[in-house]
């Protein structure tokens, strides 16, 4: 059984964090799918009431879901889902929270291994931290963690007794979790080793945690070469007889980090953001896109770890001007300037670059979760 009926609005999600994506799928099909991949059928998983169409294709494919609508509260949802389970009178029950999308089979073993002597298996980890009691604001007395556990599901039940224990709970409405109503019951509870994997998603930045550690992306841009017109590379202006043309101050160099950028964190290109069509953005300066783009990877999880970039072009000499590039990009990346990098090539004469008709730039980045 997987318990999906709550709301999950701390997750700051546009849709209960439990149908939320994570890691390439909803954060319920992860533990659904490790359930089933084990052999374990039927899975009953409670959902919230009008839920149905977002839950079936959540959960699309998997042929041993059921759906239940839940209640209006944590143990309310469970007992649903349990009664729903009647008709095929399992023996042994898992009770999962889908919003720990990671499931360790191994968890899963040292539960059912559990139940060959208890009624009911919980896996836990030790507390590490100092523990204080809040007093008012100031500090309380100190706990002893060395007594105390940290509870996950999936909890494991032989299904009689569980039902059962739902079916007489008389305590308050809303039950913390399975083994609370089952050690009310008078059921002894077993505790098993649980796995760090098993941390549930809560807040907002516990999706951020769901991305990959490190993150590249790459651009490439074109600009020509016209008489009448300032060059910028870099955000650094250079003097010289022709400048770059387009609808912006033509920073062929900002505009590749940018689309390399935005790239990395899957938010589209420099034209999705500032269109050529819009005229607000004709003339401006480059520095306004790529603070932009820095701003959405700051806002996605993620720090800039490097960015290399490469001006492609018979002239002007890039060179000299390296260290002003630089340390430009350094300070609009918010970086140290030895994250930087700035080259230059040529094409040997080929191609537009080599008669001299435009400038092209293409740029990698690297992030790292923050």
């Amino acid at each position: 059984m997987v318990v999906a009926a709550g709301q999950g609005l701390r997750a700051g999600q546009p849709l209960p964090k439990q149908f939320a994506v994570w890691r390439g799928k909803p954060v319920v099909r992860h533990s659904v799918e490790a359930l089933a991949q084990a052999g374990i059928a039927p899975i009953v998983v409670a959902i919230p009431a009008g839920a149905e169409d977002v839950a079936g294709e959540a959960l699309a494919g998997i042929a041993a879901v059921r759906l239940v609508t839940g209640g209006a509260t944590r143990q309310q949802s469970v007992r649903q889902a349990l009664e729903a389970l009647e008709a095929d009178a399992p023996s042994l029950v898992l009770i999962h929270d889908a919003a720990r999308p990671l499931l360790p089979r191994a968890v899963t073993d040292r539960l059912l291994t559990a139940l060959d002597s208890f009624s009911a298996a919980i896996p836990v980890l030790p507390v590490v931290d100092s523990l204080a009691q809040d007093n008012g604001g100031t500090m309380g007395a100190p706990a002893d963690r060395s007594a105390l556990r940290r509870v996950q599901t999936p909890q494991a039940f032989r299904y009689p007794a569980i039902l059962a224990a739902h079916r007489a709970w008389r305590g308050a409405p809303s039950a913390g979790d399975d083994a609370q109503v089952a050690q009310a019951a008078g059921l002894e509870v077993a505790l098993v080793e649980g796995d760090e994997a098993l941390h549930k998603l809560t807040f907002a930045g516990d999706f951020a945690a769901g991305a990959p550690m490190i993150r590249v992306g790459t651009g490439y841009d074109v600009h020509r070469l016209a008489a009448g017109e300032e060059l910028w590379l870099c955000g650094v202006r250079i003097d010289y007889s022709h400048g770059l043309a387009g609808h912006s101050d033509a920073d062929v160099a900002i505009h590749a980090l940018v689309d390399a950028l935005l790239g990395a964190i899957g938010a589209g290109d420099i034209g999705q953001h500032f269109p050529p069509s819009d005229p607000q953005w004709r003339g401006a300066s480059s520095d306004r896109f790529l603070r932009h783009a820095v701003r959405l990877v700051a806002e996605a999880g993620y720090a800039i770890a490097n960015a290399d970039l490469t001006i492609i072009c018979e002239a002007p000499r890039i060179g000299p001007h390296r260290p002003a590039m630089r340390a430009r990009l350094a300070e609009l990346l918010g970086v140290d300037i030895g994250a930087v990098s700035v080259k230059a090539t040529t094409t040997e004469g080929l191609g537009f670059t080599g008669r001299r008709e435009g400038i092209a730039a293409q740029a990698a980045v690297s992030l790292v979760r923050s």
